[in-house]
């Protein structure tokens, strides 16, 4: 195991622990729109509404429409980015590279059973839906190992947006003037 994939071991855990997508469609609890709001904020968005999404044919409507504000995508990259430029420094291209395509292998073989397993228990059988939501966590998890990996604290948005997912949300983001979080 390298310096870097032993610096992620927190994030593996919890990657293995996580309840996922367990909690969608529940009411939100206020320490999770606590969480929604601190991830906002942190990317520079505190003025949107948090407004949960309450089904799974709502996230696939959502998902097609036309509303996503691609903004959101830009400011996650940038800063996803930086975050690279700052942990291939720390920890060179290679192993940070090795890292973090060890944490998204972990979590991909994961977070597609949880999203299938979940969507199915709701009644829908969309296999398009559980990868777009399973693809969302896996992002999540690679933006928080990339923040990890750069020395990113806990309160980083990237790292708070996890926790939403370890929580058992989707976190779909800026959709129609609101943050949308199912």
């Amino acid at each position: 195991m390298t310096a870097a994939q032993t610096a992620l071991e927190g994030l593996a855990t919890s990657i293995s622990q996580a309840s996922w997508f367990a909690a969608v469609g529940e009411p939100m609890l206020e320490a999770e729109r606590a969480e929604a709001w601190a991830c906002l904020s942190g990317l520079g968005w505190p003025a949107l509404a948090i407004e949960p999404v309450v089904d799974w044919p709502s996230v696939e409507r959502l998902a097609n429409g036309p509303d996503w504000d691609t903004a959101w995508w830009d400011t996650e990259e940038t800063l996803r980015r930086s975050l690279m430029a700052e942990a291939e420094v720390k920890w060179g291209r290679e192993e940070t590279l090795a890292a973090l395509t060890h944490t998204v292998q972990k979590t991909s073989d994961v977070v597609h059973g949880a999203a299938a397993i979940a969507a199915a228990r709701a009644g829908i059988a969309d296999a398009n839906l559980s990868r777009v939501a399973a693809g969302a966590a896996t992002q999540s998890c690679h933006q928080a190992a990339v923040a990890i990996l750069a020395g990113g604290a806990a309160e980083h948005p990237f790292r708070i947006k996890f926790r939403l997912f370890v929580a058992g949300r989707f976190p779909l983001g800026p959709i129609g003037g609101s943050f949308r979080v199912f």
